[in-house]
């Protein structure tokens, strides 16, 4: 890096510095409706196909993935 760098980007990043910015005004309420037993039952299922399937496949075969010696 050159010794202009740092100047550069304090110059480019000095004005957004300067902006006022707005706080989130976040508010919640209880649901309208629970989940019932179908809904978690999907939910639960499209999770574990999602992530932990294609972990599982690739530790099972992690001896095909390795590269030969």
């Amino acid at each position: 890096m050159s010794v202009l760098t740092p100047l550069l980007l304090r110059g480019l990043t000095g004005s957004a510095r300067r902006l006022p910015m707005p706080r989130a005004k976040i508010h919640s309420l209880p649901p309208e409706e629970k989940l019932g037993i179908m809904e978690l039952a999907i939910g639960l299922t499209s999770c574990f196909v999602t992530f932990l399937l294609p972990a599982g496949w690739i530790l099972s075969h992690l001896e095909t993935y390795r590269r030969p010696e």
